[in-house]
């Protein structure tokens, strides 16, 4: 059973940049795509990046051009790279980790609160 933990969260004004880390451990992680997720208050959950275990990725239009998913397998760590930051990107950002379009294990979750 994998397990997963996100880090890298914060407070940021507009136009700067964030990178989030998650962290897999307790199965092989390069069979995984791995996924990040946001859901702001009121909101529900949305993908924001996917990238397959062949590095395949893709986006929610509102992300593209501004933020990179990329992964280390050697590491076991997904990362998301987040530039010129908005105030409509603030949320609780998941990771998670799926096979065979099947939701394996989700993160704790951390806080990206961007405001001038």
């Amino acid at each position: 059973q994998v397990q997963l933990v996100e880090s890298g969260g914060g407070l940021v004004q507009p136009g700067e940049s964030l990178r989030l880390s998650c962290a897999a451990s307790g199965s092989i992680f390069s069979i995984y795509t791995m996924g990040w997720y946001r859901q702001a208050p009121g909101k529900q959950r949305e993908l924001v990046a996917r990238i397959t275990d062949g590095g395949t990725t893709n986006y929610v239009d509102s992300v593209k051009g501004r933020f990179t998913i990329s992964r280390d397998n050697a590491k076991n760590t997904v990362y998301l790279q987040m530039n010129n930051l908005k105030p409509e990107d603030t949320a609780n950002y998941y990771c998670n980790a799926a096979t065979y379009n099947i939701v394996r294990a989700w993160g704790q979750g951390t806080q990206v609160t961007v405001s001038s």
